[in-house]
């Protein structure tokens, strides 16, 4: 679509009230994550009634998948802070490449992620465990996870695209029916119902392909049918490096600032398994059920980031400063909630995983103790978003880095060493605080130096 004929309509994004578009921006997106959130729970609920050792097995898992979706998602945050600006500059070719360039970024990564399911797998898990079992059902759900995809890049950057535009409803559409289809498919493929052959852990990863790939038709078609703002030629989708280039600016440091955790799981499940691979069980699951807390805020943070990048194109500085202090205002909502939780019903989350005696024993004060760093990290997610949508990701990644690697895998590395398993726990919240700290001050230096500016009619972006 030619730049004269795209409309010349002011973006919802520029001119609703920002209690209503935040809420109608996030609302979508929040629930789809909870939807996400549930969805990783009853995965792993399910796995669990096979064994224990396959449990630990997708626990073990995990930080290769994980890597696998911050590569995704941290490209979409490139696109969509790209695209989401440039709409806002009325740049709109420009933003059709943009989006064109997503589908030729999620098409690449896709080679190169089934790559390493084929060639890497067994390699992964023979470092880390020697029980022949637990490598071998981790090789059956990775193999899967890895060879398709192409999945979870399509329904991820598709997703993004309606995002950055606006169309959360349908992105939310996505995520949700992607969900639930996963849900309703992990009993059937695990355990073999409705004629289905039992497959065990390979059938939860089948399970999540296949919903990956419904969520990726449905990108499709709602970015074609429903997306009036970017239309993508066959030009758009030829590599360009320079929008390539601008992406990767923003998109780069949080692939980078998400990979972190992948690290951070692989080095603590190392110290765990040190103790007891019972310890990795629970961290795997701890992982997942903190996804309640902080998937909804990070929905949330999908539905702000264009908010952000669009008044940030558009020069409108109170819009941004509202659009924040809502944002991190509704964080600590949500993580005085989840706080709650987790310190007065331990033992009930953790018999949804059919926790042994032993895991019970090692999860609940793992539990009470790891949930003492929500509050702050509900500020420090949003403020590390914050930075995203204004292009300074580095500042995100920095955060990331500082917390994840160099607090918590040190701190857990030394109290291993000096006081057993339960003070392994408190290097989460104490790390939290401080990379909380850094967050603060990194917020007000952008509001001085980039926020209040825009206001002053020789600002130059």
């Amino acid at each position: 679509m030619s730049d004269q004929a795209q409309p010349l309509r002011e973006n919802k994004m520029g001119v609703m009230p920002i209690g209503k578009l935040l809420l109608s921006m996030s609302g979508p997106m929040m629930f789809s994550m909870l939807i996400q959130a549930l969805y990783n729970v009853v995965d792993s609920m399910f796995v669990s009634y096979i064994s224990e050792a396959a449990l630990t097995a997708v626990s073990l898992a995990y930080p290769v998948q994980n890597f696998m979706i911050a590569v995704a998602t941290g490209t979409g945050v490139g696109i969509n802070a790209l695209l989401s600006r440039s709409l806002g500059e009325r740049n709109f070719q420009m933003a059709n490449r943009v989006a064109g360039n997503a589908i030729f970024l999620g098409v690449a990564s896709s080679i190169l992620f089934a790559l390493v399911g084929i060639l890497g797998s067994r390699f992964y898990f023979s470092t880390q465990v020697s029980d022949p079992e637990i490598i071998q059902l981790g090789c059956d759900y990775l193999f899967w996870i890895c060879l398709f995809a192409v999945g979870l890049f399509g329904q991820v950057l598709l997703s993004r695209l309606l995002q950055a535009t606006g169309q959360t409803f349908y992105s939310m559409v996505i995520q949700m029916i992607g969900a639930v289809l996963n849900i309703i498919l992990d009993p059937i493929l695990i355990f073999g119902l409705f004629g289905c052959p039992a497959m065990g852990v390979a059938g939860a990863a089948i399970a999540t392909v296949i919903s990956q790939f419904v969520g990726t038709a449905l990108g499709v078609y709602y970015n074609r049918k429903k997306n009036p703002d970017i239309t993508i030629a066959k030009s758009d989708v030829w590599p360009n490096l320079p929008v390539i280039g601008r992406i990767y600016s923003v998109g780069l440091p949080s692939i980078l600032m998400q990979t972190v955790p992948s690290i951070l799981i692989f080095g603590l499940n190392q110290i765990l398994v040190g103790f007891t691979e019972t310890a990795a069980a629970v961290y795997g699951v701890w992982f997942k059920l903190q996804g309640f807390a902080f998937l909804p805020i990070i929905g949330m943070n999908n539905g702000m980031v264009p908010i952000v990048a669009y008044n940030y194109g558009a020069r409108k500085p109170e819009r941004i400063t509202g659009t924040i202090k809502l944002a991190i205002c509704c964080a600590l909502g949500i993580m005085v909630v989840a706080i709650a939780l987790f310190q007065l019903f331990p033992d009930k989350l953790l018999s949804i995983f059919q926790a042994s005696p032993d895991m019970m024993e090692i999860g609940i004060p793992a539990m009470r103790t790891m949930s003492l760093c929500f509050l702050i990290g509900g500020f420090t997610i949003v403020s590390s978003a914050v930075f995203q949508a204004l292009g300074k990701g580095l500042l995100s990644m920095s955060i990331a880095i500082f917390r994840q690697l160099l607090l918590v895998l040190p701190l857990a590395f030394l109290f291993s060493r000096i006081g057993g398993l339960d003070l392994v726990w408190w290097s989460f919240p104490i790390a939290e605080v401080l990379a909380g700290l850094l967050a603060g001050v990194y917020l007000r230096h952008i509001h001085r130096k980039v926020i209040r500016p825009l206001a002053e009619e020789d600002y130059k972006f």
